[in-house]
């Protein structure tokens, strides 16, 4: 077996004495391992696969980690982990215990902050050269953003910033014409157009190099030709100048699979004593003909076939949660014409790409901007639409004060389809959804339901469209459970849950997906003598004070959330114990105060104590 250059990389620093022909060979080595890898544990394959060749010009022309790498979406990052010292490791990519599938710093020196969501890079990059500049230091900072992670409204505020303040640092834009879904807006066609003006990149370089070589001419042509220069940006591609409009040097579209071209650009612009913009265009899922022909597949894959790129996943014995909104959403939409959905690039992963096909003029996709999407659900809705926001709950948390100030406070008719509520599985810590219930909660006017199975879903979305006012309703990731769905969606009694089990020694108060591990447990409860009543709550708020004050006469209250205990539906019930005066031993289960790693969700939950034999326990544990 030959050698891999990779295999005797262990640090950026080996990548120095690589010329670019050597480089070129490792690029194609690491497109080959993160292949072999992420067949067997999924990942984000495109967009590492896209961004090789960057990742090792940056890393042999920087010092890191003295120098600053940021990433933004971490996602891209697979060939940097691959060159700091954890190819041995690689193949626990994304597994509960192994290398998590983002820059985590914790598990690198080389990992500069827990990139998990975009349009970030740019605050913390600004932040890092600022702190630099305070401490008279002379180390340089980079930061790679994806052209879609660009759209989101924080790096645009970043970029103002970056503008006036005029410290050296490099944002390298990875311009691949892609996020998850195709990417949309007006930047996007600003960008399609500097890539496409190979007229202005070649007049402008041979102006310049004319007057440039014309020496005797003195200060007076040198001004000229800045005075023309400028009048050619205007003249030949005005839209072009965005960035060097906020005061960012900006340089034409480079080849982003060319080592040579992008460490001469590097070179030049890492001594730049000003903030310089670099236009890197790239293909996602480069040098992996499945990944480069369907790039969306290829952005979050599970484990899949490396011949022709199909998903060796199993087919779920039920359909998944996501799939049943979007197809109850269109079932809803026919029927009432008011309906917009809207989403944040995340057409096909919250179940809408059916929806858009059929009514595509009430779809909207905002881009990689979930403030302005949430924003632009309440205009909808004082307009007189029912808008429908199907976000991820990690992703919604970002829109917190668009979901308060622009909706709940004037008490809009507005939907919110929470996705991958609870624990997610391999992205971890960045994308578990965790605290949905806590920032729902805790807003008048808001009222929160958290549906047991995908029938009761169905019967959600239908209660939150025919009631108005803001409503929030969560629901996790994967195949539902199985039962049938209805014939006729009914509209649910507001804040009233249903018990499912009775039973007399202790109460179990469960919302969403934990309900059925509640039944779970209460079958092994029953078994060790302890009789169990489980109540499918369904409304995390209003909570229903009836099945609250019933619970109290047991043993013991029990609650069971798959989000945070701090501030979730739990402690919504020991307050409402409080308000009824009912002194009552009590136990909330759900997500303790910590971050949750990365790992497959059912793993998780069992090592949180959530699964049916860890609630059991701890009932049991509590009634000794």
């Amino acid at each position: 077996m030959d050698h891999r250059i990779l295999d005797v990389i262990s640090s950026p620093a080996d990548l120095k004495l690589l010329d670019n022909e050597e480089l070129s060979i490792l690029a194609r080595e690491i497109r080959e391992e993160i292949v072999a890898v992420t067949s067997e544990t999924g990942g984000h394959v495109g967009s590492s696969l896209g961004a090789v060749e960057i990742i090792l010009a940056v890393h042999s022309m920087l010092d890191c980690p003295r120098d600053r790498f940021i990433f933004d979406v971490g996602h891209q990052a697979y060939a940097h982990k691959l060159v700091t010292g954890r190819l041995d490791e690689f193949k626990s990519l994304r597994t509960y215990g192994g290398l998590s599938g983002f820059p985590k710093p914790g598990e690198s020196p080389y990992d500069v902050h827990p990139s998990g969501h975009a349009s970030d890079s740019l605050s913390v990059a600004l932040g890092l050269a600022k702190a630099r500049d305070l401490s008279g230091g002379d180390n340089r900072v980079v930061a790679l953003i994806g052209d879609a992670a660009l759209s989101g409204g924080m790096a645009f505020e970043a970029l103002n910033h970056i503008g006036q303040a005029q410290t050296p640092m490099v944002v390298i834009l990875n311009d691949n014409e892609m996020s998850i879904s195709r990417n949309v807006g007006a930047l996007m066609k600003h960008l399609g157009y500097m890539r496409a003006s190979s007229q202005y990149r070649q007049t402008r370089d041979s102006v310049q190099e004319r007057l440039e070589s014309s020496g005797p001419f003195g200060e007076a042509l040198a001004n000229f030709g800045r005075n023309m220069k400028e009048s050619m940006k205007q003249f030949v591609l005005p839209r072009t100048m965005i960035f060097e409009q906020l005061g960012i040097l900006c340089t034409a579209p480079i080849d982003g699979h060319d080592i040579g071209a992008l460490k001469e650009t590097l070179a030049m612009v890492l001594a730049t004593d000003a903030p310089v913009l670099m236009h890197v265009v790239t293909k996602k899922g480069a040098g992996y003909d499945p990944a480069v022909r369907n790039p969306e597949k290829f952005h979050g894959i599970a484990p899949y076939d490396v011949a022709t790129g199909a998903v060796r996943k199993k087919p779920a014995a039920a359909p998944s949660y996501t799939s049943v909104f979007g197809e109850a959403l269109a079932a809803e939409a026919r029927k009432d014409e008011r309906i917009v959905a809207i989403t944040a690039a995340m057409k096909d992963g919250t179940g809408l790409a059916g929806f858009a096909e059929e009514f595509p003029s009430r779809f909207v996709d905002s881009g990689i901007a979930e403030e302005h999407a949430v924003g632009l659900a309440s205009g909808l809705a004082i307009g007189g639409k029912k808008p429908v926001v199907a976000i991820y709950s990690t992703f919604l948390q970002r829109a917190v004060d668009q979901l308060i100030i622009n909706n709940a406070l004037p008490n809009l008719d507005v939907v919110f389809a929470i996705d991958r509520a609870g624990v997610v599985g391999e992205d971890g810590p960045t994308h578990h959804g965790m605290f949905d219930l806590a920032y729902t909660r805790m807003v008048p006017h808001m009222r929160v339901l958290a549906p047991s199975n995908e029938a009761e879903l169905v019967h959600a979305l239908h209660t939150a469209l025919a009631l108005g006012g803001p409503f929030a309703i969560r629901y996790p990731r994967g195949a539902a459970e199985g039962v049938p769905l209805p014939e006729e969606p009914q509209v649910l009694e507001v804040g009233k849950a249903q018990v499912v089990r009775e039973g007399a020694d202790v109460a179990i108060l469960a919302f969403g997906r934990m309900v059925g591990r509640a039944l779970g447990a209460a079958e092994l409860l029953a078994a060790r003598g302890i009789d169990a009543r489980v109540v499918d709550m369904r409304w995390a708020k209003p909570l229903d004070s009836d099945a609250i004050e019933r619970a109290a006469q047991t043993r013991l209250v029990v609650t069971v959330e798959g989000g945070i205990v701090s501030g979730g539906a739990g402690e919504g019930v020991l307050g409402e114990l409080a308000r009824l005066g009912r002194a009552v031993p009590a136990l909330t289960l759900g997500i303790p105060d910590t971050f949750v790693p990365q790992g497959k969700a059912d793993l998780l939950l069992a090592d949180l104590g959530l699964d049916p034999e860890g609630i059991a326990r701890s009932i049991e544990e509590r009634m000794q």
